[in-house]
């Protein structure tokens, strides 16, 4: 009789409430199953957030580089072709002129060309201080057609090169071709040389200046002093500061000591590059 007891409980199915033989195991099975379920949707949460994260960051290089690299190269290749442009139509000699005793030639007052239309080129500036290959196309216009691919360009309410007043030049210094990159590493008394098709305007660099981004009277005649007449001839080029930010700008002024046209051959101090530039250095 007590053996046929056990065999009748032990067959006793659950009554669905959890309350028969197999209802606490049932339990604990669907618990862990709950706790599994929230686990691996927590598990794949954070992979992938951790996969956007890596994606982002993958992204954020890649946008880095083209910046820092791939926009100078762009740039580099424009400004190439610019050069190679004006070499063709240049007409003077790439032969500095002969050593002399006597005094320096009386070239008589600069020649100023107009300015061209916008996205023109002016001509080439060669600045010895930042390489014995710095040579970089001056274009007219200061947009983002210019600056960003075809190197300096030339605020068109300011002068052209030679002329009483400010000849006033812009330029990127880490991206685009970077053409101002070492803008701060000027020291009085620099040369800065532009050549054009009538010749080569040597100005001497003075000093520079870090300014707010509103400081648009950098740029009058006489910079910095509103109402002056000028009497001398400026060169003023303004850039980003500081290297990796645009928070303010700096600017360079320089002086105009000589020129020289273009029949009497290129200064003697950028006279390789000028050859290099004509392809024929």
């Amino acid at each position: 009789m007590a053996q046929q007891q056990t065999e009748h409980a032990a067959a006793v199915p659950d009554d669905g409430n959890g309350t028969g033989a197999g209802g606490s195991g049932r339990r604990r099975s669907a618990r862990r199953k709950k706790n599994r379920t929230t686990g691996d949707v927590v598990r794949k949460v954070v992979q992938v957030f951790g996969e956007l994260l890596l994606t982002a960051g993958l992204v954020l290089l890649l946008f880095v580089a083209y910046e820092l690299w791939w926009t100078n190269v762009e740039a580099d290749a424009k400004q190439s072709q610019a050069i190679q442009g004006f070499a063709k139509d240049f007409a003077g000699p790439v032969t500095p002129p002969a050593p002399t005793t006597a005094s320096a030639p009386d070239y008589g007052k600069p020649v100023v060309a107009p300015a061209p239309a916008h996205g023109g080129m002016i001509g080439i500036m060669y600045i010895p201080r930042f390489g014995a290959d710095y040579s970089r196309p001056i274009m007219e216009g200061t947009g983002s057609d210019i600056l960003d691919t075809l190197g300096l360009g030339h605020y068109p309410s300011t002068s052209m090169p030679g002329a009483p007043g400010n000849f006033a030049v812009a330029g990127h210094r880490q991206t685009h071709g970077a053409v101002l990159d070492n803008i701060h590493l000027l020291v009085p008394g620099d040369k800065i040389y532009v050549q054009t098709q009538d010749g080569y305007y040597t100005y001497v660099f003075r000093n520079n200046e870090i300014v707010l981004p509103s400081r648009t009277d950098v740029l009058l005649p006489v910079p910095t002093q509103p109402g002056a007449t000028p009497t001398e001839s400026y060169l003023t080029m303004t850039s980003c500061n500081p290297r990796f930010g645009a928070q303010e700008r700096i600017i360079a002024y320089s002086l105009l000591e000589s020129w020289q046209p273009a029949s009497a051959g290129p200064p003697q101090e950028i006279a390789k590059q000028v050859a290099k530039t004509q392809g024929k250095g």
